[in-house]
């Protein structure tokens, strides 16, 4: 086993080890935690978070942030009710917010990547312009009256729950393979490692930034649409919060912020954990109101991980490097 890849598995480790111990204390208060039906519920709360996780995993490996996503997601649930009110065909309307989402996530890897303007606050404009131009566009109301096979995709709910955890996870799977095995995730990994030797080798940023904001805002399309046909209306405000989960779970799960470092199986690990706190939390008996508490800590804990964990490998290199001149 590789240096890098030893660490990375210390990087994964804490937040693993924080899910089995979270998950052994409610199997010993709270063994009903592990229904069949409660299993099911979190696994599908949690699949459009899991969808969002893993393209914003692509984004900070390339060493940039996108905290719009919660208003693209708004943006593509409601174009979604609306399409389908239309009429669109459900076998089209995916599709079509897909192309939507990657579009929202195109301007802003124009911006980043191209204009080299930074993410955080062109992120941060585009999560404000968003969220108020929908608001002014549907003044606060749902998108309602919508046909009857929207909701559960015109499938049994059962059929239609499977699907929506299936994809999720063969989207994990299918990024997961492309990270460590395509020659898009090797470009990944080296330009938020080092733009500059990544250019030196070959590699152009811009276009590996903007191709991985066009697959978190495809991918935050997809989340929209299969989150959004659960129910019989679509809020105008939903996705609120959804950044800092997205985020959170891939800090949590390893991934370096700064860039270059960082595996999906860790960011499934990070929303593993924050989506299983909530519900264990109720079955424990305990207020709700510490899962906002709790998670804050998970996250800072993370954050004094990777700093310790780096720190450390920066020691491990200068005292490698500075052996062979002693000698």
């Amino acid at each position: 086993m590789t240096t890098a890849r030893r660490t990375q598995l210390k990087r994964e480790l804490p937040p693993a080890a924080a899910l089995a111990g979270l998950l052994l204390t409610v199997a010993i208060a709270a063994p009903s935690f592990f229904a069949a039906g409660n299993l099911r519920d979190v696994a599908l709360n949690n699949a459009a978070t899991l969808l969002v996780a893993v393209g914003m995993t692509l984004v900070i490996l390339g060493g940039e942030v996108d905290i719009s996503v919660a208003s693209q997601f708004a943006v593509c649930s409601v174009a979604a009710g609306m399409l389908a009110r239309s009429g669109v065909p459900m076998t089209l309307l995916p599709l079509a917010i897909v192309a939507l989402g990657a579009a929202l996530g195109a301007l802003n890897g124009v911006l980043v990547g191209v204009l080299r303007l930074p993410s955080i606050i062109v992120t941060l404009a585009m999560f404000v312009a968003w969220r108020d131009a929908l608001r002014w566009a549907t003044e606060g109301a749902w998108v309602q009256d919508l046909p009857r096979d929207f909701q559960w995709l015109g499938l049994a709910p059962a059929a239609a729950q499977t699907v929506i955890v299936g994809v999720a996870f063969a989207v994990l799977a299918l990024f997961a393979w492309g990270l460590r095995s395509s020659g898009a995730g090797r470009a990944l990994y080296t330009v938020g490692s080092d733009a500059e030797a990544a250019r030196l080798a070959g590699i152009e940023p811009s276009r590996v930034l903007l191709g991985a904001f066009v697959v978190l805002g495809a991918l935050v399309g997809l989340a929209a649409t299969l989150n959004a046909v659960r129910f019989t209306s679509v809020p105008s405000n939903a996705g609120v919060g959804l950044e800092l989960k997205a985020i959170a779970a891939v800090v949590i799960g390893g991934t370096a912020i700064s860039g270059g470092r960082g595996r999906l199986l860790g960011t499934l690990f990070g929303v593993a954990l924050l989506g299983t706190i909530g519900t264990g939390l109720a079955f424990l008996g305990i207020n709700p109101f510490w899962e906002k508490a709790i998670q804050g800590g998970i996250i800072l804990a993370a954050l004094v991980s990777d700093a310790v964990i780096g720190g450390l490998e920066s020691h491990v290199r200068f005292v490698s490097r500075a052996r062979p001149a002693a000698g």
